[in-house]
C-alpha cells in the first residue's frame, strides 16, 4: 500500500501498539515488519490463524512462549564447516531448542482444534538428547561446566589447587620481608594474569623479580618475586591445557547442532513466526476485536460494526465505536460538522481497520464487520506544508489530491480531510465538488470531511454520495463522537460564540449576512437533529419496555418452573408411598402364603385351618394399618370427603391431583400423571377442575421462544446495551435445559463488558454463585456462573 496514506493514518504506531504484546524482541520485530495484502487468500488464512491462536489462549489463558534468542547470526557461523560457537550462542541454542520443544507439545494437544497451527507445529523441532547434552555442558552464565568432561573437571580442580599453593607461598614470602619493605594490609593480588605482591619502593632491590604496576602516589610497587616464577609457569601451563579442553568441548558441542542446522534455523522462524501471532492473538482478545468478514477487492460493500480507533483504545481515555454501512450504490461518505467531533479520528480509524486487516491483524471490530480488500490506500489528512520544497498548505493538498485522482479505482480507499479548505470558498468548494464527484463515478470508496455548506448538498444530487455527521450535543455545545449516516452536520460557529460571550448585536449582524439557502439549511438540520432525538428517545423507551417485558417473562418461567417442580416433588412422594404400601402388602401376603403352605405339608387339618385363619387376620390388621395412617407418616389419616369416579382428587399427604379411577372396599386407585397407585380411600379429598396453563397477560400475546441451550456463550465484541438481551436468552437456555453453570465469555479489553457482566449475573436470583475462569477456563476473560 501507498507509504505516505499508511503514516498519514498511523499505521505504524498501531503495530508498535500490537507489537508490545509480543513475548520477545524479536517477534515484536515481526510484528513491527508486517505489511497490509491485497491477497485475498492470504490475508484470510492469515487471520483465521490469529483467531484460532486466541481461542487457544481463552482456553489456556496461562499459557506463554518461552525464551527466543536471536541466533541468526550464530547459526550463519554454524553453516560454515569446522566453525566453532562461543559458549552464550550455546547455552541460547540450547535455550531454543527446550522452547521449541515445549511449543510443539503444547500445539500437537491441542492440534484437532486448531488445524491451521499444525504447519506451524511440524517446523517446530523436538531433539531432547541435544538439549540435555547443552544443559549439562553449559551454565546459564554462558560458562563451560565442570562435569562437561572428566578431563575439565580434574585440570579445574588442579589449578583451583596451584593457584590456593601460590597464593599461600606469597603470603608466606610477604610475611618474611622486612617491616621496612612491608605495606600496612599488604596481601596478594593479580595484575594483567600474574600473581603480585605489594612493596615499598624502597625494597625493590632487595625483592627482585618483575615490576608489574605501581600505586598512584609511586610509593607502593606491585612486584611478581623470583620465587612465583616456577610457581606461575606450571600454573600457566594447566591454564592453557584447560582452555584446549573448553574448546575441544565446544567443537563437539558445535559439531552436534551443526547436524540439525537447517532444523534449527526453521525452527527459529517458525518461533518468532508464533510469537507474531501470540502478539497479534493477545492484542485481539485485550481488544475485544472479532475477525472481520473479508471480500474480494472491488466489492461494492463496507460493513463495520462497533469499530474503535486502535491508537484511541490504546490511550486510557473512553472510546466511543462507530458503525459504518455502505451498500452497493454508496461509494462517497462526506462527514461534516464543527471542530473537535472526531471527524479525522474518524478518517484514520476507517484507514487503520482495513490496513491492519489486510496486514493480518484482527482490528477491534464487532461482529459482522465485512471488509473488501483495497489494493491501495491514499489518505490527504493534516497541514503538509513544506518550506524547502516550496509548498503551501493549499499545493501540498493539490498534490496529493492528483495523485489521488491518478489511481482511484474501485479497488482503492481513499481519506480526504477538509475538502475545499485552504483556499477561497467558492473556489476551493467548486474544486471539492468535482474532485468528489470523479472519485464517486470511478468507483472509489471515498471518506471525505468538509465544512462548505454547498458540498453538503451534493448528496442529493449524485447518485453515490451520502451525508453524514458526528453527532454534537447542541444544548451543552460538546461533541458526542456518534456517528449518524444521512444527516449532513451543523458549524455551530455561531452557537458557540454566542456560549462564549460574543455581543448579541455582533451575532445577529453575522446571521442577517447568511444567505437565503444557508439559513433555510440551518433550520432543516436543527429539524433533523431534533426528530433524530425524538426517534432515539423513542428506541430508549422501547428498549425499556423490552427489558421490562423481558423481566415479566422472567418471572413467569420462574413461577412456571417452581410450580413444575412442586410437582414433580409430589409425584415422587406419591410413587414412593405407593412403592411402601406395596411392598408392605406383598410381604404380608408372601408370610401368610408361607404359613398356608407349611401347615398344609404337615397334613395337620386343625394346623391348616389355624394358619389360615392367622394369615387372614394379618392381611385384615395390615389393611386396617394401612387405611388409619397416611402412608409415609404415623399419623391419623385425613377424613375422606365426597369424591366420585372420574373426579379429580387431591391426595392429602403427598399434595399430588389426578384422576379417581376405581373406589372400592376401602382402597382407591388414583392415575396421577400417567401412573396408577392404589391408596387408602381416606386419604382422598376432592379437588377443582385440572387448571389450563397459564399465559403471560403480555401487549400481542407472548409465546416462549425456541431455546439452544449451550454451557458457555460469547459476547466479545458487543456493546453493552447488545450484551444484556444475548446474555438474558443464554441464561434462560441453560437454566430450562438444567446445565450446572454456564461460561460466559466477556475478553478483558477495558473491562466494560466483564462490569456489566458481573452486574446482571449479580442480580439474577437463578445464578447461584459467580467467579473469574481459572486456569484453562479464559481467566480474567470468562466469567463462570453456577446456576440453582
Amino acid at each position: 500500500m501507498n507509504r505516505h496514506a499508511l503514516e498519514v493514518v498511523q499505521f505504524p504506531e498501531a503495530l508498535e501498539v500490537v507489537a508490545r504484546y509480543a513475548s520477545g524482541a524479536l517477534g515484536a520485530a515481526a510484528v513491527r515488519a508486517l505489511e497490509p495484502s491485497a491477497a485475498l487468500g492470504a490475508v484470510s488464512v492469515e487471520l483465521q490463524r490469529v483467531d484460532q491462536l486466541a481461542a487457544f489462549l481463552l482456553r489456556a489463558d496461562d499459557w506463554h512462549l518461552g525464551p527466543i534468542p536471536d541466533l541468526h547470526a550464530a547459526f550463519r557461523r554454524l553453516a560454515i564447516e569446522g566453525t566453532v560457537l562461543d559458549p552464550g550462542a550455546l547455552r541460547d541454542a540450547g535455550a531454543l531448542l527446550r522452547t521449541s520443544r515445549i511449543t510443539r507439545d503444547s500445539l500437537s494437544r491441542q492440534a484437532a482444534d486448531y488445524p491451521l497451527l499444525l504447519a506451524l507445529r511440524d517446523r517446530l523441532v523436538s531433539r531432547e538428547p541435544v538439549e540435555a547434552v547443552l544443559r549439562e555442558a553449559i551454565d546459564d552464565a554462558g560458562e563451560v561446566r565442570d562435569a562437561a568432561s572428566r578431563e575439565l573437571a580434574r585440570l579445574r580442580r588442579e589449578l583451583r589447587a596451584a593457584r590456593s599453593r601460590m597464593v599461600e607461598r606469597l603470603e608466606r614470602y610477604i610475611a618474611s620481608l622486612p617491616e621496612r619493605f612491608q605495606v600496612h594490609d599488604a596481601s596478594v593480588s593479580l595484575r594483567e594474569g600474574r600473581y603480585v605482591i605489594p612493596i615499598r619502593r624502597e625494597g625493590r632491590g632487595e625483592v627482585g623479580g618483575i615490576v608489574h604496576d605501581e600505586s598512584a602516589t609511586g610509593g607502593t610497587l606491585f612486584v611478581e618475586p623470583p620465587l612465583a616464577l616456577e610457581l606461575m609457569n606450571q600454573l600457566r601451563a594447566l591454564e592453557i591445557a584447560e582452555y584446549r579442553e573448553v574448546q575441544r568441548i565446544l567443537r563437539e558441542l558445535s559439531e552436534r547442532l551443526r547436524e540439525h542446522h537447517e532444523e534449527l534455523v526453521a525452527a527459529l522462524a517458525a518461533l518468532v513466526e508464533i510469537d507474531s501471532l501470540f502478539a497479534r492473538a493477545r492484542y485481539a482478545l485485550e481488544s475485544n476485536g472479532r475477525r472481520p468478514e473479508l471480500l474480494p477487492s472491488g466489492t461494492r460493500e463496507y460493513q463495520v460494526v462497533n469499530a474503535r480507533h486502535p491508537l484511541l483504545l490504546a490511550s486510557a481515555e473512553p472510546v466511543v465505536p462507530f458503525d459504518l454501512v455502505l451498500g452497493d450504490g454508496e461509494r462517497t461518505l462526506l462527514v461534516s460538522g464543527p471542530n473537535t467531533g472526531g471527524k479525522t479520528v474518524l478518517l484514520k480509524a476507517v484507514g487503520l481497520i482495513s490496513a491492519l486487516a489486510q496486514a493480518g491483524v484482527i482490528p477491534p471490530v464487532g461482529d459482522g464487520t465485512r471488509l473488501p480488500l483495497f489494493r491501495d490506500l491514499f489518505a490527504d489528512i493534516g497541514d503538509e506544508q513544506s518550506i524547502e520544497a516550496s509548498l503551501s498548505t493549499f499545493s501540498a493538498h493539490l498534490r496529493n489530491l492528483r495523485e489521488i485522482l491518478d489511481n482511484a479505482a474501485p479497488d482503492t480507499l481513499i481519506l480526504i480531510d477538509e475538502m475545499g479548505s485552504g483556499t477561497d470558498p467558492a473556489e476551493g468548494g467548486a474544486l471539492a465538488r468535482a474532485i468528489l464527484l470523479e472519485l464517486t463515478r470511478r468507483g472509489a470508496l471515498t471518506v471525505a470531511t468538509t465544512h462548505l455548506g454547498q458540498l453538503k448538498l451534493l448528496a442529493g444530487e449524485e447518485p453515490g454520495v451520502v451525508n453524514a455527521s458526528l453527532q454534537f450535543d447542541a444544548g451543552e455545545l460538546r461533541p458526542t463522537y456518534r456517528l449518524l449516516k444521512g444527516i449532513p452536520g451543523r458549524s455551530y460557529g455561531l452557537a458557540i460564540a454566542r456560549r462564549l460571550g460574543f455581543p448579541p448585536a455582533l451575532l445577529g449582524t453575522a446571521e442577517a449576512s447568511l444567505s437565503q439557502v444557508e439559513r433555510d439549511a440551518g433550520h432543516l438540520l436543527v429539524e433533523l437533529e431534533g426528530k433524530d432525538r425524538e426517534l432515539r428517545a423513542a428506541l430508549d423507551a422501547a428498549g425499556r419496555a423490552g427489558r421490562e417485558a423481558e423481566g415479566l417473562r422472567r418471572e413467569l418461567e420462574e413461577r412456571a418452573a417452581a410450580v413444575r417442580q412442586r410437582e414433580q416433588s409430589a409425584e415422587r412422594r406419591a410413587r414412593q408411598q405407593a412403592r411402601d404400601l406395596l411392598r408392605n402388602a406383598r410381604q404380608e401376603v408372601e408370610a401368610a402364603i408361607r404359613e398356608v403352605r407349611e401347615a398344609v405339608q404337615t397334613g395337620d387339618r386343625a394346623a391348616v385351618e389355624n394358619a389360615a385363619r392367622g394369615a387372614r387376620r394379618r392381611i385384615e390388621e395390615e389393611a386396617r394399618l394401612q387405611e388409619a395412617r397416611t402412608p409415609g407418616t404415623d399419623e391419623p389419616a385425613v377424613r375422606p370427603g365426597p369424591v366420585e369416579v372420574g373426579g379429580r382428587v387431591r391426595i392429602a399427604e403427598s399434595g399430588a391431583e389426578g384422576q379417581l379411577v376405581e373406589l372400592r372396599d376401602g382402597r382407591a386407585v388414583v392415575e396421577v400423571s400417567g401412573v396408577r397407585m392404589q391408596v387408602p380411600a381416606r386419604v382422598l379429598q376432592p379437588a377443582g377442575p385440572k387448571p389450563a396453563a397459564a399465559k403471560p397477560a403480555l401487549r400481542g400475546g407472548w409465546s416462549a421462544p425456541d431455546l439452544d441451550a449451550s454451557p458457555e456463550v460469547d459476547l466479545r465484541g458487543l456493546r453493552v446495551e447488545e450484551l444484556v438481551p444475548r446474555l438474558q436468552q443464554a441464561i434462560d437456555a441453560a437454566v430450562q435445559a438444567a446445565l450446572p453453570s454456564l461460561r460466559i465469555i466477556h475478553g478483558k479489553g477495558t473491562g466494560a463488558l466483564r462490569e456489566a457482566v458481573t452486574e446482571m449475573v449479580s442480580s439474577d436470583p437463578r445464578i447461584r454463585a459467580h467467579r473469574p475462569g481459572g486456569v484453562g477456563e479464559g481467566g480474567a476473560g470468562v466469567t463462570v456462573a453456577e446456576l440453582r
